[in-house]
């Protein structure tokens, strides 16, 4: 299993529930935890509620708040690890170089930073958030002061009293801004697009509430079940029926009305597309802190970076201290697809160059036998908890491991004909969605313009098609392992 995050983990728990010790979770970090272990950044937190971000199978009755913050993520992933005794399986500070096929030997031959493994089975966790997207700025090599994604976020370098640009206005810069805003002198915000901003409904959950999901049967499940379909159903809206996105985009204006007095700093703080359309981002701090006298908003596009300012398109010089890039990350062309290597020598990238991201089920690929993806295409949400998406695909791929066990297969390898019915089907339901007619170019869509990263629809609808290992859309050769 390549990566220790949310989905390596529910990979080797499974593994180890049903009996099967003979795996390997290779990380390049010095722990598990991925996502939550690299993003250390201020004011980092999830936004999903912290009873539907949990596994099903390890319920936390203690969360703090009802969104979690990245520590309170990080050690509930470890505790996790530690429960299921997944040390003993854990090659950590292992970076993976290259995963070959090797048809003769049907396996799968991996270079790492710490040697070579072979394997029958080869499990894809790297996920979609692991690798920051960089901005290719002029000059931004030549700055003198210190710069870092946040994702990478130097905590070394101390940022009271100095003037700090952030270059990105996404999920993380939205936590970020105001985090650090009471710290610094100056603080620049370089916006792109302006996102849709929500209400945040974040609560510290008292004493008797813990005590209740520690003690009081079926009470957490039943709240986490509470909040599971009041999620589902907004679905509807972004997959189904667009138009009922509208409703939110009036929240949004209100939010942004209260909270932005300032009519010409409201209006370039508002949206051109329709909400849903990116990535809906929750908070109650991030307006606020442009009504203080140090916090800009720029939205001016950036010229180029010189070693002590940033200029932007209109010949605005602004001088600066460091540099934090809230750019996201590579979700599409992620690096590791260079570095997986199918049965006729193709590495993955080379292949989604040529076809797109096309994947059966965000599972299993044509061309790469015994691989399966956790976090794979079109398994992205926008309104529900991807750790249910995980534990889906991670039944898919037990079913898949189980019947190479009991049939001792050679390999199973998904046919290119089912693969490509599928990929067909969902780009026809993702035309109706909101991601594909709100009017917005967004990181949901690859470079052939395809969107590749979102499933349209129910998350139950996806848990349905993965329930069991459909072998009938597999090649199959036998006489593998034991």
């Amino acid at each position: 299993m390549i990566g220790g995050g949310l989905a390596g983990i529910a990979a080797a728990v499974r593994f180890r529930r049903e009996g099967w010790d003979d795996f390997l979770v290779l990380d390049r970090g010095a722990e598990v935890g991925g996502t939550w272990r690299d993003n250390t950044y201020p004011g980092a937190a999830c936004d999903v509620p912290s009873h539907l971000y949990s596994y099903s199978f390890a319920l936390n009755p203690g969360w703090s708040r009802s969104f979690s913050p990245q520590p309170e993520i990080q050690e509930y992933i470890t505790r996790v690890a530690r429960r299921y005794r997944i040390g003993d399986r854990q090659v950590l500070g292992c970076e993976v170089l290259s995963a070959r096929w090797v048809e003769g030997d049907a396996v799968w031959e991996v270079e790492t930073t710490r040697g070579r493994f072979v394997a029958d089975v080869l499990v894809g966790a790297f996920g979609a958030l692991c690798e920051p997207s960089l901005p290719d700025i002029p000059g931004i090599r030549r700055f003198a002061g210190k710069v870092f994604h946040s994702a990478r976020w130097d905590h070394d370098s101390d940022l009271d009293g100095r003037r700090v640009a952030v270059i990105g206005t996404g999920a993380s810069a939205i936590q970020i801004v105001p985090a650090i805003a009471p710290r610094v002198a100056e603080l620049h915000v370089y916006q792109r697009t302006a996102p849709w901003v929500l209400p945040r409904l974040d609560r510290r959950y008292s004493a008797f509430e813990r005590l209740a999901c520690r003690y009081v049967p079926f009470y957490q499940r039943l709240m986490r079940g509470g909040i599971y379909w009041a999620h589902e159903a907004q679905a509807i809206a972004l997959a189904k029926k667009p138009g009922l996105m509208r409703p939110v985009g009036l929240l949004a204006r209100a939010k942004l009305r209260r909270e932005v007095p300032d009519p010409v700093l409201r209006r370039r703080l508002t949206p051109d597309y329709r909400a849903g359309c990116k990535r809906l981002l929750l908070s109650n701090t991030y307006y606020p802190a442009f009504r203080e006298e140090h916090v800009t908003l720029v939205t001016e596009g950036i010229a180029e970076v010189r070693e002590k300012s940033v200029v932007t398109t209109d010949g605005t010089v602004r001088d600066v201290d460091a540099l934090v890039l809230a750019t996201g990350f590579q979700v599409t062309d992620s690096p590791m697809y260079r570095r997986l290597f199918g049965r006729d020598g193709r590495s993955l990238g080379e292949v989604f160059d040529t076809v797109g991201r096309q994947c059966y089920k965000g599972t299993a690929i044509a061309n790469f036998p015994n691989m399966f993806l956790l976090v794979g295409p079109n398994t992205g949400l926008g309104h529900n908890s991807m750790i249910f998406m995980i534990e889906s695909q991670v039944n898919y791929l037990a079913g898949a491991v189980a019947a190479i066990k009991r049939g001792r297969l050679r390999s199973v390898e998904v046919r290119a004909s089912a693969q490509e019915d599928f990929s067909r089907l969902l780009q026809q339901r993702l035309s109706r969605t909101v991601w594909n007619v709100g009017g917005c170019a967004s990181w949901y869509l690859d470079k052939h313009g395809a969107n590749t990263t979102m499933w349209p629809g129910f998350s139950y609808g996806f848990r349905r098609i993965t329930r069991k290992f459909d072998i009938g859309a597999y090649h199959v050769s036998t006489g593998g392992p034991q």
